[in-house]
């Protein structure tokens, strides 16, 4: 797959899921990031299985009510599956909007967005996936901690993909921000965006945000980030307390 460059844009999944109704199945060798490969193959496996216990819920910490989710959840290998952009159908995917952008934007989209995912470790939006429901504060037995075994395959993935003081817009939200932090050089231009207000306001407005950058060429640095936003927001650039931490970005769309 092509170098994350020169932005990387990174976004949380979204908890609604849109189920593919047709589709081939899932092929963990055609997704971004193949390194990841061993462990998806583990996380799938574990998860599949737990999802026909009595207990499931408990165990993947999803909520009780969610059956269909978690009966889902046991056909991983054999449902069909469809671009992630399209799989992920929450707030943040709805502003984004990606079907409704030219053919240049998609393919900027495609290039610079990654998607930290519980299941999967990491995603481009153009990577075919089935829906899934599970939580990455999840411990699974034979695996672990999901967010800490992410956590050492996502790192190593990242270093030989992100290139040091390349700019990286960071729209996760916390639990996933647990997953990658950059560090050393690609510290210097990661960015946080952050939203006063409402959880369902900030993940409509980072979806904003990404479909604005998408639109053009990216931006290099953080302050020519805030610049190129500056039109269609109110935006506030805050530099890092210390080294090794990100800028922080606070963005309102415009009236």
């Amino acid at each position: 797959m092509p170098r994350l460059a020169p932005v990387l844009i990174l976004l949380p999944p979204s908890e609604g899921k849109l189920p593919p109704r047709r589709g081939r199945p899932l092929d963990l060798s055609s997704l971004s990031f193949p390194e990841l490969t061993p462990l998806r193959e583990s996380v799938l496996e574990t998860v599949a299985r737990l999802s026909t216990e009595p207990d499931a819920a408990a165990r993947l910490e999803v909520n009780p009510n969610l059956v269909d989710d978690l009966e889902r959840n046991t056909r991983l290998l054999t449902a069909p599956t469809a671009t992630a952009s399209h799989v992920y159908s929450g707030v943040l995917y709805q502003a984004l909007d990606l079907d409704s952008l030219d053919a240049a934007a998609k393919r900027r989209a495609n290039r610079w967005v990654v998607v930290v995912s519980a299941l999967f470790g990491a995603l481009r939006l153009s990577d075919r996936i089935p829906a899934y429901r599970v939580n990455i504060c999840s411990a699974l037995p034979g695996v672990g901690h999901l967010a800490h075994e992410w956590r050492r395959e996502v790192s190593a993935a990242f270093e030989e993909s992100v290139k040091p003081r390349e700019l990286v817009v960071d729209c996760r939200s916390s639990t996933y921000a647990s997953v990658w932090r950059p560090t050393g050089e690609r510290a210097e231009r990661w960015v946080h965006v952050t939203v006063p207000g409402a959880s369902h306001m900030a993940k409509h407005t980072r979806g904003l945000v990404t479909r604005e950058l998408v639109q053009a060429e990216a931006p290099r640095t953080p302050e020519a980030l805030a610049e190129r936003l500056s039109g269609r927001f109110e935006v506030e650039l805050t530099a890092p307390v210390r080294a090794g931490r990100p800028w922080q970005l606070a963005t309102t769309p415009r009236p």
